[in-house]
This record gives C-alpha cells, structure tokens and sequence, in this order.
C-alpha cells in the first residue's frame, strides 16, 4: 500500500508539472522589435543645444526607422526633455512619462545640468531600475537602465554606457568589471524567465577578449573567435564582416578588422530567445547639426523574440 501511495503521489506531481509546463508554453509569444541606439555626445560635441538640428534628427530617425524602442547615450537632460516632447507630438504615448526613462550619470555634466543615458519605448514602459556599475574613479557614474513594457513585463528593453578606461581598479581591468556587472544583471533577468534586449555603447570592440563571454560560442569566425558567451549581437551576420558587424564609431583610429573605424555600440539579445533570422545596420553620421552630429553612428536592428 505504501508503495501504491508513493506512486500515486507521484503520478500527481508529473501531471501537475506536465500542465505548468503546458500553461507556460502557452504563455509564451513571439513579437518583433526595430531597435535603435545612438551614442549622441550631448555635451561634447553639442553644449547641450536643443536647437541645433540635433533633437530632430533624433526623433525622426527613430520614425523613420519605425523603431519600437530607442537607447540614447550621453543624452542632457534637456535634450531628453525634448526628445519626448517631439515624439509625443507624433503619438508616442499617452503622455511623455509613460515611455520613456532616464537615468543621470553625472549630475553636473551638461554644463551644471544633469548628463546620463535614456530609453524610449513606443509601447507604454513599466518602471525602470537603474544599477551603479563598478567606480572607475572618474566623475561620472557609468550605469545600466532597464525598463520592462508594461504590457509585456517579462520584455525588458535596457541600455549602458561602458568607461573607457582600462585602469586595474580591484585587481582587474574596469571596463572588463563593468562589462561583466552588465552582463550578471542581464543574466539575471534571464533566471528569471525575462526577455533582455541591451543596447548601447560597450566601448569595446566584438573581437576583444572582455566581450568573450558575451558572444556565443557560435559566433566564431576569423573577425571574432574564441566566444564562450550566450548572446548574439543584431549586426553579427553582416557578410561584409561576419562575427563582426559594421563600424559605429568615425573617429579616426586605425582601421579595425572590417574597415575604417570601430564597432563599439552594440545591440545584444540572448541567443535562445531569436526566432528566426535578425539583422542590423549602421547609419551614416548625420551633418544637419551645423556640422556632424555625433562621432558615433545610429545603430539599428530588428529582432523577433520569445517572451513569457
């Protein structure tokens, strides 16, 4: 009898399993997002104007582009400001707070104003959280900032902004400690049944060994081996430069494994959450600023995804 019960038990807790199982399948979809990242120069390169081509040439890439959700990086606070209100006036939204989430990473940086990172979402975003990457000893904060949709809380949409620094701070390089901080929170998520999708400026270049363990080990080609990672990059299929991608970045250096300039704005989604085939691209440097209006170049993608 003891052993009759045993078994009935478990018989029990399979079929309870099997159907959670199936509720969970069932739960799950499939949805496609054209993502778009730019690493802007806010300060830098604009002194914080809003007036000087730059908010237009922003808001209109990401319509043109048809972008479901938008990552901005040295963005004043200012520029955020208008950023919204220029999308709001094309229907993004029900009011300007409902999609869109910044987060300061120098409370003085744009000239006594805030300078930081952002994301805009054309479907209405849950709240954020914003994490304090490892101190390079520097006054800006560098931080990740990720937001789930509020339809779709288990799709998170985030975006970093990774030092340039490579100074041993805690007995490794800091850009590496950072990277890797990155990339524990969004594996995190992940253990937690949610869909991320990361853009943003990584300040590393797909080939170097701190992105190792970010790209999967099926990205392995000549322009980028010895991966041990779970993610794909959306513009790692470009045939140009397979693993690789196209540059982002026209500042001059010298010319990376794929041609002039560098790759280091980067869009990841974990590797088993692609359905089907992705892709990317990178645009020209937009010159309607009075000049260029980045030293970094737009980044686009698109992405089909499960999510819970």
């Amino acid at each position: 009898m003891r052993i009759l019960r045993i078994g009935t038990v478990l018989a029990t807790v399979l079929t309870v399993l099997v159907a959670s199982a199936g509720v969970s399948a069932a739960a799950a979809v499939t949805a496609t997002y054209n993502v778009w990242t730019w690493n802007v120069a806010g300060w830098t390169m604009h002194r914080g104007s809003t007036s000087n081509g730059l908010i237009e040439v922003i808001s209109n890439s990401i319509r043109n582009r048809s972008s479901n959700l938008a990552a901005l990086n040295e963005l004043c606070w200012s520029q955020y400001k208008a950023v919204q209100w220029n999308l709001r006036a094309t229907g993004w939204g029900e009011d300007e707070e409902n999609y869109s989430r910044f987060a300061s990473t120098n409370d003085t940086g744009c000239g006594g104003e805030k300078s930081g990172i952002a994301l805009f979402s054309k479907a209405p975003m849950g709240p954020s959280q914003s994490f304090t990457l490892p101190d390079d000893g520097r006054v800006e904060q560098r931080k990740l900032l990720c937001a789930p949709l509020e339809a779709r809380p288990h799709l998170r949409f985030c975006t970093t902004h990774i030092t340039t620094s490579s100074e041993v701070i805690g007995g490794s390089p800091i850009n590496q400690r950072q990277l890797d901080a990155v990339r524990a929170q969004v594996d995190a998520y992940n253990a937690a049944g949610d869909t991320v999708i990361i853009a943003g400026d990584f300040n590393a270049q797909p080939s170097y060994n701190r992105l190792d363990k970010w790209y999967s080990s099926s990205v392995n080609t000549a322009n980028n081996p010895d991966n041990e990672g779970f993610h794909r990059e959306l513009d790692d299929r470009d045939s140009r430069c397979v693993g690789y991608g196209e540059n982002t970045q026209d500042d001059g250096t010298p010319a990376g494994p794929c041609g002039p300039g560098k790759k280091i704005d980067m869009i990841f989604v974990r590797e088993d959450k692609i359905v089907g085939s992705y892709d990317g691209d990178s645009l020209s440097i937009s010159q309607s600023c009075g000049g260029a209006c980045s030293d970094h170049r737009i980044l686009i993608g698109t992405v089909t995804v499960t999510v819970n």
